[in-house]
């Protein structure tokens, strides 16, 4: 309760709060927070870009524009181009990112 009621008073004591917004540590913690949120939204634009490139995004959109077959034998046909380009496109990323490792590495 009293190190609550401290704290409390230490939070709201406006000098303290502006000497430690100025302080080296919370403005490299501030750095380093603004790195990190930008790097995350690169990395997920790059990755929306690319899923939007993808073949089995591409494919999928093809197949689902047109009419949705009666026959099953042609809705199997359609789900195993999808199905075999999603896999393909697995293979290549796995490929990718071994490569990218490995080029890391040396």
């Amino acid at each position: 309760m009293v190190l609550s009621r401290l704290l409390f008073s230490l939070l709201n004591n406006q000098q303290l709060i502006e000497k430690l917004a100025e302080s080296r540590p919370i403005r490299r913690a501030a750095q380093i927070t603004a790195f990190a949120i930008t790097k995350a939204q690169i990395t997920g634009r790059d990755a929306a870009a690319k899923m939007l490139k993808s073949e089995t995004l591409q494919q999928i959109r093809q197949e689902t524009t047109g009419k949705i077959p009666r026959d099953p034998g042609e809705l199997a046909r359609r789900a195993r181009r999808v199905r075999d380009t999603f896999v393909n496109e697995v293979k290549e990323g796995l490929r990718d990112a071994s490569r990218q490792v490995k080029n890391k590495d040396k």
